[in-house]
């Protein structure tokens, strides 16, 4: 066990020392700027129509197509999360704008 916290506490340091300032990266921040262009509502209709998509392929007895449609609504109200958490929060705290 003392081989795995010394492993650990290693990592940690060179987490630390990678990004001291904590910032956020370039492609990361332009994501963000447009990410936050978006109405946070967006995310949650689309969810929304993609669950209603999915229960008119399954009326269509097309299972499979439904249930990969099905699968889309989750991720669209994560991206809705961080979007709302991007506006709220900004896309990094501690850079300037």
């Amino acid at each position: 066990m003392a081989s795995a916290a010394a492993t650990a506490a290693d990592l940690k340091s060179k987490v630390d020392k990678f990004n001291p300032e904590h910032k956020e990266g370039p492609v990361a921040r332009a994501i963000e700027e447009q990410t936050a262009k978006l109405p946070s509502d967006l995310f949650l209709w689309a969810a929304l129509g993609s669950m209603a998509v999915s229960l008119t392929l399954k009326i269509m007895r097309k299972d499979e197509e439904a249930l990969f449609v099905g699968q889309w609504p989750a991720p669209f109200l994560l991206l809705g999360v961080y979007n709302k958490l991007v506006k709220q929060q900004g896309s990094d705290s501690k850079s300037p704008a």
